[in-house]
């Protein structure tokens, strides 16, 4: 149902609520186990204004599945500089 959310609302078509679509089908994947596709998706969305905050990417423990995983800490640096 995520990946239907993502796909009915894309980024494209609506700048603001897509992103959040986008960030709530990592958390399934990441949640899921599905690393790679979680990464994938954060990797899009983290370096746009309307991605995940870097405070929520950097703390909360919902993202604690891909934490020592160099590609997530690649995408907690993007949204942290999306962010200034």
């Amino acid at each position: 149902e995520a990946r239907r959310a993502v796909d009915l609302i894309p980024i494209a078509k609506d700048s603001w609520l897509g992103p959040g679509f986008v960030t709530n089908l990592a958390l399934v994947y990441a949640w899921t186990g599905e690393r790679d596709l979680a990464i994938e998706q954060l990797q899009t969305v983290a370096k746009i204004p309307a991605g995940p905050p870097y405070g929520d990417l950097r703390f909360n423990p919902c993202w604690d599945p891909l934490r020592g995983d160099k590609r997530f800490d690649k995408v907690v640096a993007a949204a942290k500089a999306a962010s200034r």
